[in-house]
């Protein structure tokens, strides 16, 4: 329990310090990594970090889509073949980490739509407006996916490592 509090915080933290970059941060490489690694348990510290992006920034309107947003890539990332080879991975672990940035806009979309009771149309403009952004997202987290599997088959080796020493 307290391995998995810690790479909650480190979550949070991470996003803390990343925040001077708009829309840049780990959180989707940590996911993935921590899903790939912990599986199902993967859920602990992905929630511990929503729940102290809650407690820090407040628990509004904005914070809702948080609780499912996660979860998305979480499930997504449960999907993929445990065994996928070296270079496959490294190829898809990133494209799924970019991939959930530019779609954060339109996963979030529909949480909004419903607190603001906006229509179709007007959910769709949302959606387009935050397009930059979103891009912007997909991108850093290309960046940040490219980290996923060094640090799966680190966490791997050394939490194998762990259990086995003990």
């Amino acid at each position: 329990m307290v391995l998995f509090a810690m790479l909650g915080t480190l979550m949070y933290c991470s996003k803390i310090l990343m925040e001077v970059l708009p829309n840049i941060h780990l959180l989707g490489m940590f996911t993935m990594v921590y899903t790939i690694c912990f599986r199902k348990k993967a859920l602990v510290p992905i929630y511990i970090y929503v729940f102290l992006n809650g407690l820090f920034a407040g628990f509004s309107m904005w914070w809702i889509p948080y609780l499912y947003i996660w979860t998305i890539l979480w499930a997504i990332t449960m999907l993929l073949p445990q065994n996928m080879s070296k270079k496959i991975a490294c190829i898809v672990y990133p494209l799924i980490c970019a991939l959930h940035g530019c779609a954060f806009g339109t996963l979030y979309a529909p949480a909004h739509a419903l607190m603001f009771h906006l229509t179709f149309e007007q959910t769709i403009a949302w959606i387009i407006t935050g397009l930059p952004w979103d891009l912007l997202h997909g991108a850093g987290n290309l960046m940040a996916g490219m980290l996923i599997y060094p640090l799966s088959e680190l966490i791997r080796r050394h939490y194998t490592y762990s259990i086995t020493r003990w």
